[in-house]
């Protein structure tokens, strides 16, 4: 379906001039779009959050339990929005999907999330691990100026070709894979040096039940979040009514027993004291499994496994920009983009959110603000399988979701999480609304604007 066959009515009262929409060139094929949501998922969390959960919760069998359920909801959460991207196939994410299904406010409000915090915060996050990683393993530089310096380097890659982002993205994938494959094998032919055991013991079930449960779980989302990321490119996808709902699925699917896999392994070969608030888990763990040296190199690995987790990122935010600016006067320079494609202004914009945050950011606080306002966005979203069924019947579905337990499962999960966000993390979680709000504002200010 053209793009354009699929803009709201509502939408052209502030929309650009159709040139803006000048065609994206679909050159990224299934191989490419799983690589880009495997990437997208295993990213700064898994190599930071065991740390922060292990805080609160330390039997074996709940803090499994955490990347289970964590996995459940991502995997609802792909399998959602793999049938609104085969209805509604366009790039833009929540963004595009909003829009078309309740209004186009809402869509802004959900764009104006991943374009200043929903994409910038994560490579900030990312390229602040990246930063400690490498003063850990090579004892040299600083943290900060590394963090910036990874951000600009993988920014001026974007800024060149479909191809060679493509190709720079499938080669760290592959080597951050490859890294996680070997922690987990070496890991089976380490004495287990730890008496944890990952089988339900008493009070394991109130333990799940708890609110520090709730808030683990935001930890683990955040080390999940990314499932929905081949859905922010579906206009550069080749055959997306195919090829998105597929790689979201096959992308998600494996992440999620490489994250039980992993953290099983952590946990059984690293004292819990060790990795309890340190950001360095696998840094930590890896000098278990491996002996200091090995672990040195593993950490190493590490380091270009953030490297294709920002690179991912600043593939995917700025089409989000880009969208936006293709429909809204406000935003136009944002819509603009070379010969080659590529959303430059965007990509620009986001550097920049992204150096402030650098500047600014407390690792802890930045996941909790956050991660409140993108659940709030996946949840509507995901709500809106149900909404778009009742409001466009015979809209066509060339993927369907199984009937309607996987978004009711994504939206009690997400607002039990939401609920103790807000109750145990009331400031970040009110900021994170306050974004969202900002983002509302700024819709009705431009459509007034552009009467």
């Amino acid at each position: 379906m053209h793009s354009n066959a699929i803009i709201d009515p509502e939408m052209t009262e502030i929309t650009e001039r159709p040139s803006v929409k000048s065609p994206t060139p679909r050159t990224v094929g299934f191989l490419t779009a799983c690589s880009i949501v495997i990437a997208n998922i295993i990213g700064t969390g898994i190599f930071t959050s065991l740390g922060f959960q292990v805080v609160e919760i330390q039997s074996g069998f709940p803090l499994l339990m955490l990347w289970v359920i964590g996995g459940i909801v991502a995997l609802c959460g792909a399998l959602c929005y793999g049938e609104l991207s085969a209805a509604l196939p366009r790039s833009g994410g929540e963004y595009h999907f909003l829009s078309q299904i309740y209004h186009p406010a809402l869509g802004f409000m959900a764009g104006f999330i991943s374009a200043t915090v929903g994409f910038a915060a994560p490579i900030a996050l990312a390229a602040i691990a990246f930063g400690k990683y490498f003063t850990g393993v090579f004892g040299v530089g600083s943290p900060v100026i590394l963090s910036f310096v990874v951000v600009w380097v993988v920014a001026a890659f974007h800024l060149g070709n479909l191809q060679v982002g493509s190709a720079f993205q499938n080669v760290s994938t592959l080597v951050k894979l490859l890294l996680i494959g070997a922690l987990i094998a070496a890991g089976f032919f380490v004495p287990l040096k730890e008496p944890i055991s990952f089988l339900p013991a008493t009070g394991d079930t109130m333990s799940i039940l708890s609110g520090p449960f709730a808030v683990a779980l935001v930890y683990v989302m955040y080390s999940y979040s990314g499932w929905n990321a081949a859905a922010y490119i579906s206009g550069e996808i080749k055959q997306p009514e195919k090829n998105v709902p597929r790689s979201l699925l096959a992308g998600t699917g494996l992440v999620i027993v490489v994250y039980v896999l992993i953290n099983a392994i952590f946990l059984a070969t690293t004292p819990v004291h060790e990795l309890k608030g340190q950001l360095e888990v696998a840094l930590i763990a890896g000098k278990h499994i491996f002996g200091a040296n090995g672990g040195r190199v593993a950490g190493a690995v590490i380091c270009l496994g953030l490297i294709s987790a920002i690179s991912s990122m600043t593939w995917i935010g700025p089409r989000v920009s880009m969208s936006m600016g293709e429909d809204h006067w406000l935003l136009r320079l944002l819509g603009r983009k070379n010969p080659h494609g590529i959303p430059t202004n965007a990509i620009i914009l986001q550097l920049l959110i992204v150096n402030l945050l650098l500047l600014t950011a407390s690792f802890e606080s930045v996941v909790q603000y956050t991660q409140f306002s993108l659940l709030l966005c996946s949840l509507f979203t995901v709500v809106g399988v149900i909404v778009l069924r009742v409001t466009r019947p015979k809209i066509a579905r060339p993927y369907r979701v199984w009937a309607y337990p996987p978004p009711i499962i994504f939206a009690v999960i997400t607002l039990w999480m939401m609920f103790y966000l807000l109750r145990w993390k009331t400031v970040e979680s009110l900021a994170g609304l306050a974004t969202a709000l900002a983002g509302l504002l700024l819709y009705f200010c431009a459509g007034k604007r552009s009467a």
